[in-house]
């Protein structure tokens, strides 16, 4: 946001469920992202902005998805970093999103690793525990070695994290489907459930098209085709025991899932483009800023010309 071009003002609120947002407001997870896109639309009528330009990392980008299924005539343009699949994260099995298991096993807010939580919930931001908060970014987020300047700034935004059965990690009901939990109805981790995605297909059909720019970094571990914390590929690692195999849950495609999607788009008549940013993780804009503003303030700009 610091280095955004003269003349662009940057807006980041704290998304429901996170930071100084209000506790008492919860996300209802039946709704999938609608409780966080409609907070986003809400919050651009209170300022009387008519439309923006809207930039989603991670999950972030899953609401972004929903944004542009609810309300596409906001956006001047969409800029979409290392994203969500659009059909959700976890149980599904190629790139049409098709569901794993009818219940949706292997998605929602049982995945959650309990430790993490914990260590969230207790303010740790030490190294000293393999599932602490800077742990968990070192591992997941940026590619080793690199170590952000402002790291204790990110852990500290991290571990005001909202925690509990109606945020994080929710709620979660059991399952006679491997590996055995499947979504609840509350908190961010069950809304990213393919279980209440939504109709995906009607992406393709949206009005007006804003065009896409989909950056993301070549070793991202968190978002990818064998991304560390998806169940499928644990189970493929032997970390999670009594996998059912590639034919049940596969690890998820979620590239391909993101490309197939924008494929569609784009022959609908909408347009993207793809970037990859070489050597960098999940959040390129931190590792790599040079890089990813020379691709982000171009697409920018172009709708301004």
């Amino acid at each position: 946001m610091l280095s955004l071009p003269s003349g662009f003002r940057g807006i980041a609120p704290d998304q429901r469920g996170f930071g100084a947002a209000d506790r008492e407001k919860k996300i209802d997870a039946t709704k999938g992202m609608s409780d966080l896109a409609e907070d986003a639309l809400a919050l651009l009528d209170h300022l009387g902005i008519g439309q923006v330009h809207v930039v989603g990392n991670s999950m972030g980008g899953s609401v972004v998805w929903r944004l542009l299924m609810a309300a596409s005539d906001r956006f001047l343009t969409v800029t979409l970093i290392n994203p969500g699949s659009p059909y959700g994260f976890g149980g599904t099995k190629d790139e049409n999103g098709t569901p794993c298991f009818d219940d949706f096993a292997g998605s929602g807010g049982g995945l959650m690793n309990p430790e993490l939580v914990r260590l969230i919930e207790s303010g740790d931001n030490s190294l000293d525990h393999p599932f602490s908060p800077r742990a968990a970014l070192r591992m997941l987020v940026y590619k080793p070695p690199f170590v952000p300047a402002r790291e204790d700034a990110l852990v500290a935004a991290t571990l005001q994290t909202h925690i509990g059965p109606h945020d994080l990690p929710g709620d979660s009901v059991e399952s006679p489907n491997w590996p055995y939990t499947a979504p609840g109805r509350w908190g961010m981790a069950n809304a990213a459930s393919p279980k209440y995605t939504g109709d995906v297909r009607s992406l393709s059909a949206i009005e007006p098209k804003p065009p896409v720019l989909w950056v993301r970094g070549s070793d991202d571990r968190a978002v990818s085709n064998f991304a560390v914390t998806c169940p499928g590929a644990l189970g493929a690692s032997g970390q999670i025991p009594g996998w059912p195999g590639p034919e049940t849950i596969p690890p998820q495609p979620m590239l391909g899932q993101t490309r197939a999607v924008l494929d569609r788009y784009r022959r609908a008549g909408g347009a993207y483009e793809e970037v990859v940013i070489e050597d960098t993780g999940h959040v390129p804009f931190v590792e790599n800023l040079a890089a990813f503003n020379q691709v982000f303030h171009a697409h920018i700009a172009r709708s301004r010309a």
